[in-house]
């Protein structure tokens, strides 16, 4: 890593601001795949390159959450390994499959993990984008809740600076996704969450993971984003009662572009090797 997400790397004062997200990587140590089918660590691999050679370059690249895939020190081990090819800033949040106490000692470098005593919240004032990231993580258990005392920090947090444009950051989904057994593991209450974030108009996004696909949803007045899986993507299967299943559909990244003209718009990209880009045009114009 070019930068374990300690030092700004843009003027937080600049019009504009490009924000990377990936999600759910499930790292496994000692070269074991995923349910017996994915190799995630060559995933991540795959997708950091894909970060490196964006252009414009992103300012940040935050990744919502699920690092690993049983929480394990080595997991954590291998990941950072890993990560250490980025050459971007990075920020982290925990997801249903880490531990706590295991990330933050693998990543001791990353003091914004140790904002807060019990939970790893964390808020990053740095660039033009305040980023504000949050511990939905419950231990021993595949939904996500918030408690009165995070919702709390949340407000409180979101209330020191009303006039930056902000994202807050999740791993679980606040919404009904329409995938049965993923709506089974959402993030509790998430109408406490949404009365603190309607409370804030400079909220631009809710980020989340989890879900391993890209998914929006109108959410306490802003939009709500999941971020499709860096090592698998789960099946898009909306009859009642689907099974629980993935599918290697090609991995994909978010772009959250911000400027002071036009606000912030979401893209996607896919961490994949295809064809082009081909021109629409050549000299005698539309090509035919």
């Amino acid at each position: 890593m070019a930068d374990q997400g300690l030092n700004a790397q843009k003027d937080p004062h600049a019009q504009q601001c490009l924000i990377a997200q990936i999600s759910d990587p499930h790292i496994k140590a000692g070269g074991k795949l995923s349910y017996r089918q994915v190799d995630t660590a060559n995933a991540l691999r795959q997708a950091i390159s894909t970060l490196n050679q964006l252009a414009p370059r992103p300012d940040l690249v935050l990744i919502s959450g699920d690092l690993v895939d049983f929480g394990h020190p080595s997991e954590y081990a291998t990941f950072k390994q890993i990560l250490a090819e980025l050459m971007l800033p990075v920020y982290l949040i925990p997801g249903n499959h880490d531990d706590r106490e295991h990330l933050r000692a693998a990543f001791p470098e990353h003091r914004y993990l140790f904002q807060h005593r019990d939970y790893l919240h964390w808020v990053v004032d740095d660039y033009p984008v305040r980023i504000v990231g949050l511990d939905s993580s419950v231990p021993g258990k595949p939904h996500g809740e918030l408690s009165d005392e995070s919702l709390q920090w949340l407000d409180t947090m979101l209330a020191e600076h009303p006039e930056k444009p902000t994202l807050v950051m999740v791993h679980h989904h606040p919404f009904v996704s329409g995938i049965d057994h993923m709506d089974r593991q959402p993030l509790k209450r998430p109408d406490a969450l949404a009365d603190v974030i309607g409370k804030h108009a400079q909220v631009e996004r809710v980020l989340c993971g989890h879900l391993h696909r890209s998914i929006q949803a109108r959410f306490a007045n802003t939009l709500a984003i999941s971020c499709p899986g860096v090592s698998h993507q789960v099946s898009l299967d909306l009859t009642p009662d689907g099974p629980s299943s993935f599918q290697l559909e090609p991995p994909g990244y978010l772009l959250h572009q911000w400027s002071a003209t036009n606000g912030m718009v979401t893209h996607q990209g896919f961490i994949q090797r295809y064809p082009g880009p081909f021109p629409f045009f050549d000299a005698n114009g539309l090509i035919d």
